[in-house]
């Protein structure tokens, strides 16, 4: 299984994710978040509301990372992060634990989508494998080494 392959399969366990950003004030918050499917681990979906100072605050800074832990691993996603209000995607992820968080159903102007594109993702495997720097091109792979000088390989997807 590829690093790429076992990302993927981090992300899809987890049920919750942490996503964390930067608020008004420029301190860290995080806040779990329903994970919903993806076709690539590069690029994450999340239903919110709109008008959320969550959403706010992503507009401003949209650098965020995303946090999943399951019995496969851990994967620190780390991207940007933007309010994406396409109905048809939506509704495609909408499903009944979206319905117990928000206040309105995917018809609702006020429930919209925010979108994660991630640049790098580190995997962590369980237990005691080596942790792995992943960057985020989709569709590419490289052997350059990580920016942070570990002997860690760097696959870019």
């Amino acid at each position: 299984m590829s690093d790429r392959d076992t990302i993927a399969k981090v992300m899809k366990a987890t049920r919750i994710a942490i996503l964390t950003y930067e608020d008004e004030q420029g301190r860290l918050v995080s806040t779990p978040m329903g994970t919903q499917d993806f076709e690539d681990p590069g690029t994450v979906w999340f239903i919110t509301e709109a008008d959320s100072d969550k959403v706010a605050a992503i507009t401003a800074r949209p650098r965020v990372n995303v946090a999943y832990a399951s019995d496969e691993g851990w994967v620190s996603l780390s991207g940007n992060a933007s309010l994406n209000r396409d109905r048809a995607k939506l509704e495609e992820l909408w499903d009944a634990s979206a319905s117990a968080f928000m206040s309105g159903g995917p018809e609702d102007p006020n429930s919209a989508l925010l979108e994660v594109n991630g640049d790098t993702a580190q995997l962590w495997e369980s237990p005691g494998k080596i942790g792995m720097l992943v960057q985020m091109a989709k569709g590419l792979v490289s052997q350059d080494k990580p920016a942070d000088d570990s002997d860690a390989p760097v696959v870019t997807l």
